[in-house]
């Protein structure tokens, strides 16, 4: 009963927040060159782009369980543009494996690889990015960044078509926690900060799913941050996918879940 209790009042709280982790908004950022990031895909459900991600495997994408929440089935992925109006290299999803304990009331364990039904061509316009070492340590102020297919100003209600990218700066971990436990929100225990504090820069709304990119790895995976990209005391949260690699290297050795 006060496990039940307890699941509810987190849910509240979150709604009370304005947290929104199922957006695509790029804040600040520019259009990404075009022979770079070439591992980022478009999680997509029947009606378009919903979520980012990032090719790992020939066959595995990388992205936030969260994205599967919606009430539209994920069923495609496209790689291989930052043009999501020109014809890309589409995959329909054959499995999506969220983290066992990934929970949706208080995004922890965000995380999910997406088994494509057939693997892609590496070379030329896609490209595969590198996991991180186990238990990266990710400096305060380190420089990252973090790209997606979104809403260019905090207002706007539309997507873009071409893929954008920002430089964001990784935040203190306690400094992080303390800005969002003022706001009642515990942090789940293996996440990044960066982005969002002390600026407007960031990944407003998430591109949920889209790879946190320090030292030319996927460090994070976009999970949540305030829902209006106006409050600059609330980093944007990653999951840290360095905490989460004995279970990625599981699921793609065993070719599913």
């Amino acid at each position: 009963m006060m496990q039940a209790l307890h699941k509810l009042l987190l849910c509240h709280l979150l709604a009370c927040l304005g947290l929104n982790a199922l957006g695509s908004e790029i804040i600040h950022g520019h259009t990404a060159p075009p022979k770079q990031m070439l591992y980022m895909a478009s999680v997509q459900t029947r009606k378009g782009h919903v979520c980012g991600g990032s090719l790992i495997r020939n066959n595995f994408v990388l992205t936030a369980a969260h994205c599967a929440n919606g009430r539209d089935p994920l069923v495609r992925v496209v790689l291989g543009t930052h043009n999501l109006k020109k014809t890309g290299t589409v995959r329909k999803i054959e499995r999506r494996c969220k983290h066992r304990d990934y929970r949706n009331d208080t995004d922890e364990n965000d995380i999910m690889l997406l088994k494509l039904s057939k693997s892609v061509p590496v070379g030329g316009t896609i490209q595969r990015i590198q996991l991180p070492p186990p238990n990266m340590n990710l400096q305060p102020n380190q420089k990252c960044s973090v790209a997606g297919w979104g809403r260019t100003e905090q207002s706007d209600q539309h997507t873009v078509t071409d893929l954008r990218v920002v430089d964001v700066s990784v935040v203190d971990q306690n400094d992080c926690r303390r800005q969002w436990y003022k706001s009642k929100l515990n942090l789940p225990a293996s996440v990044i900060c960066a982005g969002g504090y002390k600026t407007l820069k960031g990944a407003c709304q998430g591109d949920s799913g889209g790879p946190l990119v320090c030292n030319e790895v996927a460090a994070g995976v976009v999970s949540f941050g305030d829902k209006y990209c106006r409050d600059p005391d609330l980093p944007n949260i990653y999951t840290d996918v360095s905490k989460f690699l004995p279970w990625i290297d599981q699921i793609v050795s065993q070719n599913g879940c």
